[in-house]
């Protein structure tokens, strides 16, 4: 097993051309101290959890020392925010440390979010607050407990250093994020709209080589990799569709090649079901409400696919987001199958998911919490009430039970086998935003606990814990009042 300072790292994105990014080691943070360490993460990197040393953590992802074999970087790539393109994006508080090749021969990207200026941080002062920093830790683990892909965080760094947000001074803090890709959509955006189409073709290459070399001996490789990329983005939207995710931030520049969660903001599970639920404060025109989520990820592969031009006729693109829909909407109801408890395919299931989320978005269901409920289901009078105690209108639901207890009829499992199933695919505990505030106002307190307690049960949320039952209940009053913003 390794230890942080003898990691394996072969870092290939330096043999890209240099206009994607600036070689810039951290700015070291004001008396740093680890906060959390995810030992999950730690075993990708081929890191034994048991032998790191707290401090030794802190100095070296707080910014003090640089590890062994790191060659830290700033990428510099563009983007459409909010509809419009921006042409000075680039990690403005990140870095790239490195790549970690692990025994199993697997490259993980380690890139440090809080560590300092850039040449790309416009007016920003490089870091990242506790609050933001709290909130990433959690709700990546949280994503992966969910079958969501995601990137991880491996770390939790804070510190006395602080600075101004929202008109407070707040804490600053280091994530350090673990993914296989840090490739945005934006890193193609920016060589096409610079015309740098050589530079283009070459990264190109690179994320052929890297990501998809499965798809290096098609007949147009680049057409391949554009249609595999699409095929991973409708799946990876149709999963946040399904749980109540709402990403608030879905500009090109937060959109991963492989088709990840990427750069949490202020994201958000729904307490309640809302197709026109805006997470994020700053999105005053609602252009990334949830009920957009799946038109917005096809606009971003437009994006993509003009980037991709100088490579790709113009047909083909065209072909590529046209099959989009389909592949969102086989995705889509896969997924809720899943939550149903339905292992065959009918006809009928696509008007009964229908139909199901139309009640939900009247009677502002609660999704997770009736799905959880759901996959207890038997048909007893008992089952009924527990799911109409969820409705708002009860008798609002008794038309759909009746033709759901049709549909399970043409499944061939039992009833504890079903519900063994669905018990896999529905969680008792979902990150609200709530439990991320709760362990926030802890952590402004010097208490740390909750933080560890939350991920801990997030890791595993499908497991009922009655030492933190609260958390699988209705959120409290107060949740209502929560407001997050571009900097949560």
């Amino acid at each position: 097993m390794a230890t942080l300072k003898s990691l394996n790292f072969d870092n290939s994105y330096l043999q890209l051309p240099e206009q994607l990014f600036q070689r810039l080691s951290p700015t070291p943070l004001q008396k740093p101290f680890l906060i959390g360490f995810n030992p999950d993460v730690a075993q990708l990197l081929d890191i034994d959890p048991c032998t790191v040393n707290p401090k030794e953590i802190a100095s070296f992802l707080g910014g003090e020392k640089v590890l062994p074999g790191s060659e830290p970087l700033a990428m510099k790539y563009t983007g459409h925010q909010f509809g419009v393109y921006n042409p000075e994006l680039g990690d403005g508080r990140g870095l790239l440390l490195g790549e970690v090749v692990n025994k199993k021969g697997e490259r993980w990207d380690l890139h440090l979010k809080g560590a300092g200026k850039t040449a790309y941080s416009r007016f920003g002062d490089g870091r990242a607050v506790l609050r933001s920093s709290i909130r990433e830790y959690l709700v990546s683990e949280a994503m992966h407990g969910l079958g969501i892909p995601t990137t991880r965080a491996l770390s939790l760094v804070g510190s006395e250093e602080i600075a101004m947000r929202e008109r407070m001074m707040e804490p600053c803090a280091t994530v350090l994020r673990v993914t296989q890709c840090h490739i945005r959509f934006g890193h193609f955006e920016h060589l096409y709209h610079t015309r740098q189409h050589d530079e283009l073709k070459t990264l190109a290459d690179y994320c052929l080589e890297r990501y998809f070399p499965e798809l290096i001996g098609a007949e147009q490789p680049y057409l391949a990799m554009y249609q595999e990329v699409a095929k991973r983005s409708a799946a990876l939207v149709a999963k946040w569709q399904a749980y109540g995710f709402v990403h608030a931030v879905l500009n090109t520049d937060n959109m991963s090649l492989i088709g990840e969660t990427f750069d949490y903001g202020p994201y958000s599970f729904m307490d309640r079901y809302k197709p026109e639920y805006v997470s994020n404060g700053n999105d005053h025109q609602g252009r990334y409400a949830f009920a957009n989520q799946p038109s917005i990820v096809q606009w971003n592969l437009s994006c993509l696919g003009q980037a991709l031009l100088p490579l790709i006729e113009r047909d083909g693109v065209m072909a590529v987001l046209d099959t989009y829909p389909n592949h969102y909407k086989q995705a889509e109801l896969s997924e809720f199958r899943k939550r149903l408890g339905l292992q065959r395919q009918e006809s009928e299931d696509e008007e009964l998911i229908r139909q199901l989320l139309t009640l939900f978005a009247q009677q502002q269901v609660d999704m997770n919490r009736f799905f959880r409920r759901l996959s207890d289901f038997d048909g007893s009078d008992q089952a009924v009430a527990s799911l109409m105690e969820l409705i708002a209108l009860p008798t609002a639901i008794s038309d759909w039970l009746l033709a759901y207890e049709r549909r399970l009829k043409k499944e061939i499992a039992s009833f504890p086998i079903r519900r063994a199933q669905m018990r896999k695919v529905n969680p008792e505990y979902i990150l609200r935003n709530y439990m991320a505030e709760e362990a926030i106002r802890a952590a402004a307190e010097g208490d740390f606990s909750v933080v560890h307690n939350l991920l801990m049960l997030l890791r595993n949320p499908t497991e009922d814990n009655d030492e933190f039952k609260r958390f699988s209940m209705s959120p409290p009053d107060w949740a209502n009042g929560i407001c997050l913003t571009c900097s949560s």
